[in-house]
């Protein structure tokens, strides 16, 4: 296990509505900031952000939402690692009638249009989603030309790109893009587990997955739903760091809704501290992950 143990809440996520399901789920700007304050005040070291369009809740690739949480983020005085997402433009449905066109509710985009707030806002992390796959209505795409292409224009940004990895094979490919210097530096994982159709979130499967890692590299790891704290323990358990937060999980416990990110993050507290090791703070998580220091 690792002394000290990095912390991420991941605040909203992409999924259609989840706020219908539970309402502490942010949605405007000024929201998802109060979120990434409350959860760093209750021991998240760096928050993870999507956003959402105000008026519908639905997920967003709007410029002006993402400038105005991390604005709200830094105006705070806040020392907590931002991660922006760059998952966002890679969904695919084909055409109903012509299945050679993507759907209306596609949202396939290019590799600029999807990395542009990360170039112009340069938070300290984004997220790199070393997979394509199946989701239930829809299929996630990121082919490596696009993935190559999208870490050069990060990494040129001076951001450190956090590969997500939701499968064994994912695993492999997003390390022999370090070992072929497309990731430079120490590179950091992100081992996602029990999300359909990809790895189930079983010990097993997490050890598998971060066996394939190179050495040396810097790892997390987290469960969906039910999935979440068991994979927080796990992960912790086998030399990681862990993730929570409204993105990935609704509740607390079975049939109790959370109050909010911050007490996903509580109960992460309590898990790191009762197997023995300690939170990191900010500024140990900027040592560990190797990143510039703050302006």
């Amino acid at each position: 296990m690792q002394e000290k143990i990095i912390i991420a809440a991941a605040l909203t996520g992409s999924m259609a509505s989840p706020q219908r399901v539970n309402p502490a789920v942010p949605v405007t700007p000024e929201e998802i900031a109060r979120e990434a304050l409350a959860a760093h005040a209750a021991g998240a070291a760096i928050v993870h952000i999507h956003v959402r369009d105000p008026e519908t809740g639905l997920p967003s690739m709007e410029l002006g939402l993402y400038e105005e949480v991390v604005w709200r983020i830094r105006e705070s005085g806040s020392d907590v690692l931002i991660n922006l997402t760059t998952g966002p433009g890679a969904r695919y449905r084909p055409d109903d009638v012509d299945p050679m066109k993507a759907s209306a509710d596609s949202t396939m985009a290019s590799s600029e249009k999807r990395v542009e707030h990360i170039i112009k806002l340069k938070p300290d992390i984004c997220s790199l989603d070393v997979a394509t796959m199946s989701f239930p209505q829809y299929a996630f795409v990121n082919l490596p030309k696009q993935l190559e292409e999208m870490a050069a224009l990060i990494q040129e940004a001076g951001v450190k790109p956090e590969l997500e990895v939701f499968d064994l094979g994912h695993a492999w490919l997003a390390r022999s893009m370090v070992e072929r210097g497309i990731i430079k530096g120490k590179p950091l994982f992100q081992l996602c587990m029990g999300v359909p159709w990809a790895a189930p979130g079983t010990p097993e499967n997490m050890i598998a997955m971060r066996n394939t890692l190179p050495a040396g590299a810097v790892w997390a790891g987290f469960g969906i739903s039910a999935n979440e704290f068991p994979m927080v323990a796990q992960a912790a358990i086998l030399g990681g760091h862990v993730r929570v937060g409204l993105e990935d999980n609704l509740y607390i416990a079975k049939g109790q809704l959370a109050s909010g990110n911050a007490q996903l993050v509580e109960r992460a507290v309590q898990i790191v501290e009762a197997l023995g090791s300690k939170v990191a703070t900010p500024a140990e998580a900027r040592d560990i992950l190797q990143l510039r220091s703050a302006d």
